[in-house]
């Protein structure tokens, strides 16, 4: 046993001059090479910034649930255009029910041509009234004037007779007063009525155009040409899609338009990092649902000021970078990876290149 503890320890000491004996690659090889090992004093690695980011279409639109006016509450949603689907400007995107507006409409229609019809009843009846009250005054005045020509006699008649003539004309003269002052009255009464029926008539044309108007925003149409993405929304204490049937409330948003032929990504990046973002600077988008998709992006705009999260002491900036191609799987609200490759550096003079003078 002795002999054979003796032989293991010899071989291990063997072993170990033979590794201790084997030479390390001179720098001057690698240089020769081609490679540079990092932790060596003045080599340079490219450096590259990874961030991450959200997908976003440049045009978009989102379709909410139109605020009816006179109506608070809950609309139903009876019809839906369905998801991804692709639309044009001015197409059918949703629709609510309209029972209660086209009810609305119907009693205010009622009303606006029965108010209409008294308008044009009561404005005939004043004109009849008018032309009465002009022939009663046109007679008045005859009488006033039978009776002026009566006191013309009153040399030639008996003192009895010329009293009753004074007496009739001064009846006269006041009958003919009293009736131009009750006339101007009764004008002025009959324009106020008939004013008031046109102002009901024309508050029950105001309620009919509203009805109608909201009968037209309950069928909801494409602000631009683009693909339908459908929002989640509260349905019954879950969150989901919107589908047929749903109760829904006012500034809700149901669906979402955009336009997939113009994408960009948009990030936050760090305080330290900001000088990566200057004009020129290329990135490399990478989708997490995708991993094995890249598209090419540029650099687009910056927020001026660093901002951070009330007590975090990290600061960033909000990146915009676009994408300088469209892809079908590029879908809006997708997590993505930005790796950002700043703009390459001038050359550094070469300061043995410099003459003396």
């Amino acid at each position: 046993m002795r002999w054979i503890l003796c032989q293991l320890l010899a071989a291990a000491a063997l072993v170990a001059l033979a590794g201790c004996s084997r030479p390390a690659p001179r720098v001057a090889q690698a240089a020769s090479a081609g490679t540079v090992p990092a932790s060596l004093p003045g080599a340079r690695v490219a450096r590259e910034i990874r961030i991450s980011g959200i997908v976003e279409a440049v045009h978009y639109s989102k379709v909410l649930v139109p605020a009816i006016y006179g109506q608070a509450g809950s609309v139903t949603l009876t019809r839906l255009i369905p998801n991804g689907s692709r639309v044009k400007e001015g197409d059918p995107i949703a629709e609510f029910d309209a029972t209660q507006q086209a009810d609305n409409a119907r009693d205010a229609q009622a009303k606006f041509d029965d108010l209409g019809h008294q308008a044009e009843q009561k404005r005939a009846q004043n004109r009849a009234d008018a032309e009465k009250r002009a022939a009663d005054l046109k007679q008045a005045e005859a009488d006033l004037s039978k009776a002026e020509l009566e006191l013309q006699k009153g040399p030639l008649l008996a003192e009895i007779d010329r009293l009753k003539n004074e007496a009739k004309a001064e009846l006269a003269r006041e009958h003919v007063a009293s009736l131009k002052k009750s006339n101007a009255a009764h004008d002025r009464s009959d324009a106020a009525a008939l004013k008031i029926l046109e102002l009901q008539r024309d508050r029950q044309k105001v309620a009919l155009d509203r009805a109608r108007n909201n009968m037209q925003l309950l069928s909801v149409k494409a602000s631009l040409a683009g693909v339908v993405a459908h929002q989640n929304v509260a349905r019954n204490s879950s969150i989901g899609h919107p589908q047929e049937g749903d109760q829904l409330w006012r500034g809700q948003a149901i669906v979402s338009i955009f336009d997939p032929s113009e994408m960009r990504v948009r990030c936050a990046v760090g305080e330290p990092d900001g000088a990566a973002l200057a004009p020129g600077s290329q990135a490399t988008v990478y989708l997490d649902a995708y991993p094995d998709l890249s598209f090419p992006a540029h650099f687009e705009t910056v927020s001026p000021v660093a901002s951070s999260a009330l007590g975090s002491p990290i600061k960033t900036f909000t990146a915009v970078f676009k994408l300088d191609r469209s892809d079908a799987h590029l879908m809006p609200d997708l997590s993505a990876a930005v790796v950002i490759q700043p703009p390459a550096a001038p050359p550094a003079a070469d300061p043995s290149a410099g003459g003396s003078h």
